[in-house]
């Protein structure tokens, strides 16, 4: 089932649980197996709006675009707006990241702060370039998730644990550790309007640990903003966020970069949303956009009261993979 509407903002339906908001088109969400209940189609189900990008290292510029969608999902609804990885720039090489980057207390993040006052919506800043209170001693920066309440005001912050150091035949070699200091710890998933948010960054997604320490903390949504590259992405990038969302039981939003950010850089992109049962509710295609999910809790619950893997789990056998956080 689908239709197509135009502009987005006017004659829009929410009676589905996913929808794709690009400039001109919205498709409406995959049809889950007979043998599940569907989700209620209740409007009074929280709406979060992800957003895709292509950043560049204009800063300004990058925040205009980000704040344009941002806007347009308060205007459509959403409780919750996601940003991907390097929503702040995207830079040539590790010398203009470091140039780049500002503390937590710089100028871009009071831009974004007021921007979520503004719109009066949550906001989950996916990769912030941080120079955290080390960058005197070490001159390396944060890969800085950090989630803003509908104040303004800085809820969480998680620092990426997983650096991306690894050379993909085709993609050329990526080097995180270059600039960057792995984050100490994993952040407890925060209470927002749409359930309870797990944090992670991009490359983290493939470390299941990590996924199922927050599932247990009691995450219900698991958020993986990311800048997959162009020969990852393809193989890897579905196939590892419906992984997640299907052994955890949760959500998993994944907002992502797309598109030549530069001469050296390019990103995958197809943003989406995929439910508790592994099913893609929502996606975006190419180029900047942002798709629309509703976030169904009564259907997670009743999922996992139907399928209880995590009362069935084994750690006598296999130790406790994803120790549940403290």
């Amino acid at each position: 089932m689908g239709f197509i509407t135009r502009p987005p903002h006017r004659f829009l339906s929410l009676l589905c649980p996913g929808l794709r908001i690009p400039r001109l088109s919205v498709p409406c969400a995959q049809p889950r197996p007979r043998a599940m209940a569907l989700p209620s189609s209740s409007c009074k189900l929280p709406l979060v709006a992800v957003c895709q990008v292509t950043s560049t290292p204009d800063k300004q510029q990058n925040f205009k675009t980000c704040a344009e969608l941002v806007r347009e999902a308060a205007r459509l609804g959403a409780c919750l707006a996601f940003l991907p990885e390097a929503f702040d720039f995207i830079a040539r090489d590790p010398a203009e990241t470091l140039r780049l980057s500002e503390p937590l207390g710089g100028r871009l993040l009071e831009e974004y702060t007021q921007l979520a006052r503004e719109c009066g919506l949550w906001l989950s800043l996916g990769g912030f370039h941080e120079r955290g209170q080390d960058w005197e001693q070490t001159q390396k920066i944060y890969n800085c998730h950090v989630l803003l309440n509908s104040k303004g005001a800085v809820v969480a912050t998680y620092r990426k644990t997983h650096l991306c150091d690894v050379e993909i035949p085709g993609q050329g070699p990526m080097c995180e550790s270059n600039s960057t200091m792995p984050g100490p710890s994993l952040e407890s998933p925060v209470s927002t309007p749409a359930g309870k948010v797990g944090l992670a960054v991009c490359y983290d997604m493939r470390f299941p640990e990590l996924s199922l320490a927050l599932a247990q903390a009691g995450a219900e949504i698991l958020t993986y903003p990311s800048a997959f590259g162009s020969v990852t992405g393809p193989a890897h990038w579905e196939v590892l966020l419906r992984a997640r969302a299907i052994e955890t039981q949760c959500y998993v939003v994944a907002a992502a970069q797309c598109g030549r950010h530069h001469e050296k850089r390019a990103s995958y992109g197809h943003s989406m949303v995929v439910d508790p049962w592994g099913t893609v509710v929502a996606r975006c295609s190419e180029g900047p956009g942002l798709c629309l999910a509703r976030i169904d809790l009564s259907y997670l619950r009743q999922l996992r009261q139907h399928l209880p893997v995590f009362q069935h789990r084994r750690p006598d056998l296999y130790g406790n993979l994803g120790h549940p956080l403290s």
